[in-house]
């Protein structure tokens, strides 16, 4: 038995956990960083997309750490502490330590479990962590993944003791730039165009208590030409007998309903749909009931969309993409979800979903992701408030080992990378993981396999090969890279000014989209990362910088008529050095106001 003060030791460890902490000083921040509470960093609830709210519990905060050669086959003693989900290399972990490829990273913690979860299935799930881990219970491996940006899952049941507390350790290792895995734009040396590498837990770890039987997974793919919802499920250990139940509800009242056979697809018709669109964001809930002999043994709770994205011939025989059969402009920014603060992790919820906000403000109706996956409650953000969403996988291997010739814009001038086999398969297994974690946000609209040829490997295969995974969505095979003439858009990069492929060459066969453009910078005092700054053109003024873009804008409006179907503005906000931005890197200056962007754009939509 532990001594009165041991007892009251403890107490205090446990009272105080968290309490010491505060972001690492020296850098910018947000506004939201003083809103991050330690005790409970990220509370939301993570999967919006498939809901069970009444058995979980965050595991966001506290943790301790340690940051290890490679070689060490054991966490040693605590360094001190982490708040989890940050990245530890990110001012809001409390670290601010870089990692790298020849260390390992340690998490340690003791959770005591709620009494609701007794005799139930204990699930662990990590949103993200980059890039290798293996997860220890109570000493024993529960589980190894690979991949940065998919989401996963281990059961650790068996492993959990029966006392009051376990003991939970995580081995984390990432090699950044020096291996071939995907990594968007992290690097050892960040400078340029290429950042801050991002290690560890960087999105929300949480438990989930469930029966033994219990749904795993579900997929929801639209049908418009046909009025129908399509459904698959996965259920765990399901018995003969077993039933599993799905109803689609509109403003709260039942409007189809189907049983579901694990491996087969169920449909549920959905008559007279509401379709979903930027400007009538409407969705539908779902309510899925896995019963035995009458018994209720799981529930959980998604929604869906009808939308139909597609290509379509105008007059001239031009391909133009089509929402709901209606030819749209699609233009948003280039966002890619850093934060001075966080990283890879916005500081709250509320800022996760400010970037969102604030963009369809702005009078954007599409975002374009780049070579980076959020959290599921971005893309739920997205869902709610209307944005189109091309989603990028994030970049791997060598990012300048390849050539790379987009102009002028001849078929095969470029070369793909010859990965190794083992490199391939990193790729395409976490392509695999993304695309199926982010199937069912009805807001993405696109995918984008590769970006100006950084990784580029067997484009025509790869092309095909998402296409046929995913018929549902239209894929931009290389976003400003290697040509090759598959998946259903042909892609320019042009700096700064707006430009697009020939129609007369190109349209026919695939939509013309100008992936990047702009690029214009106005460094704002006192909201700087760093004193060496650029941006593609920079200027002085707020007003010079609009009136520049305002040109822009008019350029690209008069691109449209001739066959410009898509437009990405680089970009949302500045980025450690890039202050070409709208808005600064922490989120207080909007470099142009939000009502005069929503003026100059309202031209691309034809209003």
């Amino acid at each position: 038995m532990k001594s009165f003060s041991a007892v009251i030791a403890c107490l205090f460890m446990l009272t105080a956990s968290g309490q010491s902490w505060k972001p690492v000083a020296g850098r910018i921040q947000t506004q939201w960083a003083d809103s991050v509470d330690p005790a409970k960093p990220l509370a939301e609830y993570p999967r919006p997309q498939f809901a069970r709210k009444n058995n979980w519990l965050n595991l966001n905060g506290s943790w301790n750490y340690a940051i290890t050669p490679a070689s060490t086959e054991t966490m040693p003693a605590a360094q001190g502490e982490i708040l989890v989900p940050f990245a530890v290399e990110s001012a809001l972990s409390g670290v601010g330590k870089t990692v790298g490829k020849d260390s390992l990273l340690w998490y340690s913690r003791t959770i005591t479990l709620p009494k609701n979860f007794k005799n139930k299935t204990v699930l662990i799930h990590f949103g993200a962590v980059d890039w290798q881990c293996e997860l220890f219970v109570n000493g024993k491996s529960a589980g190894k993944h690979e991949g940065g940006y998919d989401p996963f899952s281990f059961d650790i049941t068996s492993l959990l003791s029966k006392s009051a507390s376990n003991k939970l350790l995580i081995r984390v290792w990432d090699p950044t730039d020096a291996g071939p895995q995907p990594r968007g734009k992290q690097v050892a040396q960040p400078e340029g165009i290429f950042y801050t590498a991002v290690t560890g837990i960087w999105q929300t770890v949480w438990l989930e208590a469930v029966s033994s039987t219990y749904i795993r997974q579900v997929k929801q793919t639209p049908d418009v030409e046909r009025s129908i919802l399509t459904v698959d499920a996965d259920v765990a250990a399901m018995q003969p007998g077993d039933q599993l139940k799905v109803v689609a509800i509109s403003n709260g009242s039942p409007v189809g309903e189907s049983l579901v056979v694990p491996g087969s697809s169920a449909t549920i018709e959905i008559k007279e749909a509401h379709l979903w669109s930027p400007q009538d964001p409407f969705l539908y809930q779902l309510k899925y009931t896995l019963s035995r002999k009458g018994k209720v043994v799981d529930e959980a709770e998604s929604y869906f969309a009808m939308r139909k994205i597609a290509l379509h011939a105008d007059e001239k025989g031009i391909q133009r993409i089509q929402l709901n059969n209606r030819t749209i402009f699609q233009y948003g920014p280039l966002d890619q979800g850093w934060w001075p603060d966080g990283l890879y992790t916005a500081p709250t919820d509320a800022a996760l979903k400010f970037d969102v906000a604030q963009t369809k403000a702005m009078g954007f109706n599409m975002i374009r992701k780049h070579v980076k996956v959020e959290p599921a409650r971005w893309y739920y953000y997205c869902d709610v408030l209307g944005i189109m969403v091309w989603q990028d996988m994030p970049s791997g291997e060598d990012l300048r080992g390849n050539r790379w010739e987009q102009r002028p814009f001849v078929i095969g001038l470029g070369t793909d990378v010859k990965r190794s086999p083992a490199s391939e398969q990193i790729y395409r297994t976490e392509w695999e993981r993304i695309m199926d974690a982010l199937h069912n946000f009805p807001s993405i609209v696109t995918w984008i396999p590769f970006n100006e040829g950084w990784g580029q490997f067997k484009t025509a295969e790869i092309a095909e090969w998402t296409m046929k995974k995913d018929p549902s969505r239209l894929v931009n095979a290389a976003s400003g890279g290697n040509y090759v003439m598959k998946g259903h858009i042909i892609d320019l990069h042009n700096y700064p000014e707006p430009a697009m492929p020939d129609p007369a060459v190109f349209g026919k066969n695939q939509a013309i989209v100008l992936g990047e453009f702009g690029g214009l910078g106005l460094p704002v005092k006192d909201h700087l990362w760093q004193d060496n700054n650029w941006g593609y053109q920079s200027f002085g003024t707020a007003d010079s910088l609009f009136n520049r873009y305002s040109g822009f804008i008019d350029r690209v409006a008069a691109l449209i008529p001739l066959g410009l179907t898509a437009a990405i503005y680089t970009q949302t906000t500045d980025v450690e050095g890039e202050i070409n931005g709208v808005m600064t890197y922490d989120r207080k200056v909007i470099k142009m106001p939000a009502d005069k962007l929503m003026g100059v754009h309202r031209k691309l939509y034809g209003d």
